[in-house]
């Protein structure tokens, strides 16, 4: 059974593109800009919810230009 979450992503003004095009680069992704009080809205689909943990520390958190993120995990 997959693990599933919305990452709610705040970003430098500058660099959202290239945030955007980063995090569409990463498998089991949907990104979308959006409006509000955040930046970037990313469902993420992974096998465990470790991977969930992993993706997020390992990839998402290191892009440049990221300054904050808040994770919900779904069923």
């Amino acid at each position: 059974m997959a693990a599933n979450a919305y990452i709610l992503v705040n970003v430098e003004p500058a660099r959202t593109m290239h945030v955007v095009e980063q995090l569409r680069a990463i498998p089991g992704t949907v990104v979308r800009e959006v409006l509000g009080p955040y930046d970037v809205v990313v469902e993420l689909e992974v096998d465990t919810q470790e991977d969930i943990t992993t993706v997020l520390r390992n990839k998402i958190r290191a892009i440049k230009g990221i300054t904050n993120t808040v994770t919900c995990i779904w069923f």
